[in-house]
Parts: C-alpha cells; structure tokens; sequence
C-alpha cells in the first residue's frame, strides 16, 4: 500500500497501557541497508480484528505516544476477516521514506483508535562493515604516488585560489543580480503602472467621448427646443395681444357687473327677509306634515281595515253575483218556456177556435192571503191529460257561473251537489271565514300574507 499525504490516527497512549501482544512482527533484522525498499512481515492473532484505519509505523526507539512516527503505511485488511484463526501479513515502506541516519527503530502496530497492538525487536539502517585489505606496493609506485599527489596538491590549491576568485565573483554577480532584481521589479511595476495608466486614459478618453456625444445631441436639442420656444414666443406673444383685448372687455363687463352686484345685494336683503317668512312657513309645514302623518297612520289603519272590508265585501258580492247570474239564467229559461207555452197556447186556442186576447186569467182566491201563486187559465188547463212538452222545466236546468257547466236535474235533489260546486271555484282563507273566486288569487294571497304582518 502507498504512503498518503493523509496523517495517520493517533493518541496519546503511553506505553505502559499498550497491548503489544495482539500483533507480533516476523523476521526482523537486526539492520536494513539504506537505498532499498523494507517488507515488514507481522501476524494477526485470533483475539485481534483489525479495521481500515489501522497501519503500521516506524518509531525511534524511546518513543512516549504513537505522534512521534517517523513514517508509516495503512494495513490491508485480510480476506477471511472473520475467521478465528491466525492471518499474516505483510506491508512494504518505500526506500524514499525510510531513516537515514543509524539509530535504532522498530515497527508499531496502531488501530484507528491510536492504541498500540504490537510492536517489533530495535532494528538499524547501515551499510554491511567491510573487512581490512592488505596493500603491497613498489618503491617507484610510491614515489610517482607522491608526485601525484604533490601534483594534486598544487592543483587543489590553484582550485582553491579559483574557488575564492569565483566565491567573490559569484558575490559580486549576486549584489549585481540582486541590483537588477530590483531594477526589473521597480521595471514590472512601472509597466504595470503604465497599464494601469494607459486603461485609465483610454477610459477617461472614452468618457470624453461619450460626454462630447452627449453635449452634441444635448445641444441639438436644445436648438430644436431653442426654434420651438422662438415660435411660441411668437404665439405667445399673439396671444398677450389677445388676452390684452379681452383684458379691456373684462374690465368693462366687470364694470357692468359691480353694478350687477349691487343690484344682487339689494334682491339679496330682499330674499332674505323672504327666506325668514319661508323658514316660519317651513315650521308651520313641517307641523301640518307631521300631524298628515299621524293621519296617514291612522288612514293606514283604517286603509286596512277597509281593505279587509272590501275582501269582504268582494266574497259578499261574488256570491250575489252567482246568485244573480244563477237567477237571471233561471229567469231567462222561464221567459224561454213562457214564451214556449205562448205559442202553444195560441195555437191551441185557435185550434178551438178563440181568440187569445178575449181570454182573461182568474186569480184564485188564495191570493187574497198575501201568497204568491201561479197564474192560472180560466178555462183549465187545455193540457191536461197531454203529454208534456220535452222542453226541460224551470228547475230542469241549473249552470255553473264559472265554469258553465249544465246540471239538468231537479233543484230540490241537485241542490246540494250544485253548491258543492260552485264553492270548489272559490279560495277560503284558512285564518279568517273570507273566501275569494279562484280568479282573484294575487287578492287572497294579499289578504293571506296581511295576517302575517
């Protein structure tokens, strides 16, 4: 697994409370040679789950708290994770990341809660020691070794020399460089003043141009209205002309009227002094209003009174009218039959041969007691032992003077059933004993809705 930028969990445990048997490391050296990548081997114990945030770090050896890694690696999580028996693994730390000096280190275990499961044996990063090597040489080897090395020595110190030209050099093109950092920098800004200026300019020109637009067609404007306020001038000046003129009309018909005025003020007096007799006369109205208005409460009620009179007197006066019409149809049947037995009997009359004229009636003596009695003939009756006549009798035929509806039986037997009748066609109040014809139902309504009131 690769190291991340990510810093591990940690804790401030101390090593006292760490339960370093959970996790025991494997094969480990006693030193590692730097420059190359170590795999450290442990084992997870059957009493130990490990989680994702677990890893492993390398720890000086003398370490308090488990912040004091000096690097590490997350774990990888076994296969069978919940299997109870013992799992091992491994993880590599990269040869950039290790210890370069040669103290000791060992490896710690550290879950995601900072505690310390286990750690290793003290270990070391150092080459492997060399053994001493024996060297045999001539006497010509050595003293061309010593030339060389005089010669060296020479070298060395004419580099030297070289070394402390170049040094001073080297200084003094650093103070020339610093020089023309600073030139360049005071340079940039200058340029970028410059800039600032330039867009500052060409802002503030287009500004210009824009407000030298404005002032042009502010100015046209101002022409245009500078013509049109010539012309009014004109117009008004015509116009002070005329209103001048009219001025003087004004002032003589204002003339006229202060002498219309005065005449005002003097009809003024006078309808005041007539408004103070129309207010004593509005009293005196308003006194007779109000008393014609208690008589009109009274006529109300009085208006009421006679209104259900008038009901009254209307059912009174439709059953005179039936009655009327039912005797006048009674009278005109009798003038039917009179005129009937007219005829018959001047037939028969002449058929004995007497004159109808010469024929007077007789009054029996009966009708000397008050009692009015039918006209008989002096001779008898001519039709008695006839037949009658098939022309119904007086009380033969009965109509309806509603409906016009015939009753052809006698009245003593109809009678009743005929004034049944007659009293279906009429609307009877259901509060008072007042009836109406039934083609006066908007009037019984009224009269109804006057007992709800």
């Amino acid at each position: 697994m690769e190291e991340t930028v990510e810093d591990p969990p940690t804790s401030a445990v101390l090593l006292d409370h760490c339960h370093f048997a959970q996790v025991i490391f494997n094969s480990v050296e006693k030193f590692y040679v730097p420059g190359g990548d170590l795999t450290c081997y442990y084992t997870l114990t059957q009493h130990f789950i490990p989680r994702r945030k677990d890893w492993i770090g390398i720890f000086r050896v003398g370490w308090k708290t488990v912040r004091e890694y000096y690097t590490f690696m997350w774990v990888t999580l076994p296969v069978d994770l919940n299997s109870g028996s013992e799992k091992q693994q491994e993880v590599q730390f990269k040869a950039y990341y290790l210890p370069k000096d040669d103290e000791y280190y060992q490896f710690c275990y550290v879950d995601v809660d900072g505690v310390v499961r286990g750690a290793s044996i003290p270990f070391q990063f150092r080459p492997e020691s060399e053994d001493d090597i024996l060297v045999v040489t001539t006497q010509g080897e050595v003293e061309e070794i010593e030339q060389r090395n005089k010669e060296l020595c020479k070298e060395n110190q004419e580099l030297k020399e070289s070394y402390v030209n170049l040094q001073k050099q080297n200084s003094d093109i650093q103070t020339e460089l610093q020089k023309m950092q600073g030139l360049q920098e005071e340079l940039e800004a200058l340029k970028n003043i410059n800039k600032t200026l330039d867009r500052q300019v060409k802002e503030q020109k287009d500004y210009w141009e824009m407000e030298l637009l404005q002032l042009k067609e502010q100015n046209q404007k101002i022409c245009s209205e500078n013509e049109k306020m010539g012309i009014r001038v004109d117009q008004l000046q015509a116009q002070l002309s005329t209103q001048e003129k009219e001025m003087e009309k004004l002032i003589q018909g204002d003339q006229d009227k202060t002498e219309q005025l005065e005449d005002l003020k003097k009809e003024n007096d006078q309808l005041f002094l007539n408004l103070t007799d129309q207010r004593k006369h509005q009293k005196k109205l308003e006194q007779t209003v109000n008393e014609m208005k208690r008589k009109e409460t009274s006529s109300a009620k009085r208006l009421q009174e006679l209104t259900d009179q008038n009901f009254d007197l209307s059912r009174r006066l439709s059953e005179k009218e039936l009655i009327y019409s039912t005797l006048q149809q009674d009278n005109e049947t009798l003038q039917r039959e009179s005129d009937l037995l007219k005829r018959e009997n001047s037939r028969l009359l002449s058929y004995m041969g007497l004159d109808y004229d010469n024929v007077h009636y007789q009054v029996p003596a009966s009708a000397e007691g008050g009692a009015q009695q039918k006209q008989v003939l002096v001779y008898g009756n001519p039709y008695c032992g006839i037949q009658e006549s098939s022309s119904p009798s007086l009380a033969s035929i009965r109509k309806c003077p509603s409906c016009t509806m015939d009753f052809t039986a006698d009245l003593t037997e109809e009678e009743h059933t005929l004034m049944q009748h007659v009293q279906a066609h009429y609307l009877e109040c259901p509060i008072c004993d007042k009836s109406f014809p039934s083609s006066q139902k908007q009037i019984f309504e009224d009269h109804v809705l006057c007992h709800s009131l």
